[in-house]
């Protein structure tokens, strides 16, 4: 199974109830939808491909790498900050604009999360 670093905490527990029942182990690789679909673009074996865009898996199912694709789950973006900076709904635009802060984000281009501020 390859699946979006976000999902790692849900899918985990999927995993762990689906190896109890059935027995056997589950291959789990977490991280940015978009380096996922290259690998399987480029031959990794994937049963299970779960993206946080569905560009992704609609691109392999396009090239015959993959069967139809399935939307079965949503994510929202949030924004966590240090202990001690003070953030709130109305100031983190500010926050995130000023030069005196580190702003992370995820893998642009491959990470529908690091795709939300221009690089």
């Amino acid at each position: 199974m390859h699946a979006a670093g976000s999902l790692r905490a849900a899918l985990t527990e999927v995993v762990r109830a689906f190896e109890a029942r059935e027995g056997g182990t589950v291959a789990a690789k977490f991280g940015p939808s978009g380096l996922l679909r290259e690998e399987i673009a480029g031959g990794a074996k994937a049963e299970v491909f779960a993206s946080a865009n569905m560009q992704h898996p609609g691109s392999l199912a396009a090239s015959g790498k993959a069967g139809p694709t399935v939307l079965f789950a949503r994510n929202r973006l949030c924004a966590l900050a240090r202990p001690g900076l003070d953030v709130t709904t109305a100031t983190l635009l500010g926050r995130m604009l000023d030069p005196g802060v580190k702003l992370g984000t995820s893998t642009p281009k491959a990470d529908p999360s690091g795709d939300y501020i221009p690089c």
